[in-house]
């Protein structure tokens, strides 16, 4: 199974292009860090950026609505592609998370709520996002 869940922050604002044949492409990056506390009490963080690119409607949607520094839910799976390069001749690698489903996870105030889209083929399509709970409406104490 290939499958990527990130949650994160755009690091630049999304690129959006087109290939040859019109089809929409966007790329940007998206960091994800990691917090802990060692054994000896000591807090850590560590920061991972991860490149992302969505194609047709989705590459049209994300591209439209994120901005460095959203914050975004990004369901996908990790291609890998190989190429010679010009200057050098040597084998170059890249890789990228290919998304399949998203979420908007804060408008551009930084508010929770925002637009989610779906999967399949990544003909995603905006709707309303279902409202984050606050601590204070979760009935388990827990």
């Amino acid at each position: 199974m290939n499958k990527v869940i990130l949650i994160g922050n755009l690091g630049h604002d999304p690129e959006v292009s087109a290939t040859p044949g019109g089809v929409s492409v966007c790329k940007f990056s998206v960091a994800t860090t990691s917090r802990w506390t060692d054994d000896k009490g000591e807090k850590h963080e560590e920061t991972e950026w991860h490149n992302v690119v969505a194609w047709r409607k989705a590459a049209e949607i994300l591209g439209q609505y994120l901005k460095k520094g959203s914050k975004v839910a990004i369901v996908g799976k990790m291609k890998t592609r190989s190429w010679d390069d010009k200057d050098t001749g040597k084998k170059r690698y890249s890789t990228e998370v290919i998304v399949d489903e998203f979420e908007f996870l804060g408008d551009a105030k930084g508010k929770e709520g925002g637009a989610e889209g779906g999967a399949g083929n990544n003909n995603a399509t905006a709707k309303p996002a279902r409202a984050a709970a606050k601590p204070d409406d979760d009935p388990l104490p827990f």
